[in-house]
């Protein structure tokens, strides 16, 4: 027998603790060299555990939900072993908290075809995999009601009571809200993720250490929008990628970050912090919230480099696959609140950045051009700024200096 210990990776010097979601395989399992074991959870990113060796799964020491450290061994597996050699009674054991627990012993008891469940709880236990023969029922004549789901997903998201068991968290699918009919005062807990924690403690920290402003302005998107409309074929095929509107948001950022470095410089004690690159952050939305990757030397990428950077980022925060590496450090960030619709917002900073540009929605607006009123594609930018190392004069003069490469994306080109 070769026993090898499956341990937690080496998580970011930022990040002391993870929480694994949940196991792919149990006791007995035969795995395949670098085969996802569990999937683990830190405050900046989910991770694949894979399997060190091919093997059986001997032992698994953390279940899900628990609360790990680097290095720390969760699980153990025979190199040399068969699949199936392992005991079926000491593979049930580590894992049980896995396994969807009865809600009560007359749900256990119950006969599948008895149970009958109400159009309204028929739905819920459709949108909670579950069925009518796992929910005691409390209606008439044993019907289950849609209070008896509630109590039931409750009671399945609940983790395990055993004394010496960390507090389980809920996998990333059981983080989404939960959907409740009209008039109903129903009301579900879970526990924050990983991510959703560190987020509020970052905005907090943010709120409490940077002497935040925010000055705004409106760019004409016309220009923009012009070229795009008319090169955005011929990009396409040539670049495999969509011409948007970020790559040209980061593009103006970058010009407007080298004639006024203070934007992109940050504090660090009682020094000033300039740095000699642009490494922009991408805002993105994904299912476990929002997350922050970064374009590194964006003053070295084409608009087709960043178009396609930008879309891998995407699609890495959907199924959550961006590493620690794409979420560390930057100098600015810009955050495009008009993908939802918004009109106007003040973006908190992203530490230890000193500013963030907020993008909003293009909206055909009036607007006066030579004394003439026409309707033109305007945009709102919000840039927030620490005011601790940032005056007005470099703030406003930064955002102007934005607007204007938008509004003539030939200062781009020839770095005007």
């Amino acid at each position: 027998m070769a026993i090898l210990d499956v341990k937690v990776p080496q998580l970011s010097e930022s990040v002391a603790e993870a929480t694994l979601l949940q196991w792919h395989k149990k006791v007995g399992s035969a795995v395949a060299r670098d085969e996802n074991l569990i999937d683990i959870e830190t405050d900046k990113v989910v991770l694949e555990l894979p399997a060190p060796n091919a093997g059986v799964i001997t032992e698994i020491l953390k279940a899900d939900g628990s609360t790990v450290v680097a290095g720390e061994i969760i699980a153990r597996i025979d190199t040399e072993a068969q699949a199936g050699a392992v005991a079926p009674a000491a593979a049930a054991a580590p894992v049980a908290s896995a396994a969807p627990a009865p809600v009560s012993a007359a749900a256990a008891v119950a006969p599948a075809a008895a149970a009958i469940a109400m159009p309204a709880a028929a739905k819920m236990l459709s949108e909670n995999s579950m069925s009518a023969s796992q929910v005691a029922g409390t209606g008439r004549d044993g019907r289950v009601t849609k209070g008896d789901v509630i109590g039931a997903v409750q009671a399945k998201a609940a983790p395990a009571a055993a004394p010496a068991a960390p507090a389980a968290r809920p996998a990333l699918a059981a983080v989404v809200a939960p959907s409740f009919d009209l008039g109903e005062r129903a009301e579900q807990r879970v526990p924050m993720s990983r991510l959703r924690a560190r987020i509020a403690e970052r905005l907090l920290q943010s709120q409490a250490t940077n002497a935040i402003l925010t000055t705004f302005n409106e760019v004409n998107m016309k220009p923009v929008m012009d070229l795009r409309n008319k090169y955005k074929d011929k990009f396409e095929k040539e670049h495999g990628v969509k011409l948007g509107f970020m790559s040209f948001f980061v593009k103006a950022a970058v010009a407007a970050l080298k004639k006024y470095p203070l934007i992109n410089a940050s504090i660090d004690g009682n020094d000033i912090v300039y740095h000699g690159y642009f490494d922009i952050g991408i805002a993105v939305g994904s299912p476990r919230g929002l997350v922050v990757p970064i374009l590194r030397n964006c003053d070295q990428l084409s608009i087709a480099e960043i178009e396609k950077k930008i879309g891998e980022f995407g699609v890495k925060a959907r199924d959550g696959k961006l590493t620690l590496e794409e979420l560390t450090g930057g100098t600015f960030s810009i955050s495009n609140g008009g993908v939802f619709g918004s009109m106007l917002s003040t973006p908190i900073i992203n530490p230890p950045q000193s500013a963030i540009l907020g993008v909003h929605a293009t909206k055909d607006r009036p607007v006066v051009e030579d004394g003439q009123i026409v309707i033109r594609p305007m945009n709102y930018l919000a840039l927030s700024y620490d005011h601790r190392i940032i005056d007005g004069r470099e703030a406003v003069l930064g955002l102007v200096a934005m607007k204007e490469a938008l509004e003539d994306p030939a200062r781009l080109l020839l770095d005007l």
